[in-house]
């Protein structure tokens, strides 16, 4: 019962990680590569700012999960 638990939990956590990653605007670092402006520092602001804290703390949750799943 438990590993079905973790299991169905680890799967919604992949998906809403993968959605919330490729939801994040392009980064001009590729641009950069090919010849594009390349900036060092840009400020995260507003919807890029949310989804890079939900990155964040949504990967920190399958990793806790993950972990959990070993001990349990």
């Amino acid at each position: 019962m438990k590993e079905t638990i973790f299991s169905i939990v680890q799967i919604i956590l992949a998906i809403l990680l993968i959605t919330v990653i490729l939801l994040q605007q392009k980064g001009a670092g590729v641009g950069g590569a090919f010849g594009g402006s390349s900036t060092v520092y840009t400020t995260r602001r507003g919807v890029d700012k949310i989804l890079h804290f939900a990155t964040i703390g949504i990967a920190i949750v399958f990793f806790l999960v993950s972990l959990l799943r070993l001990f349990f």
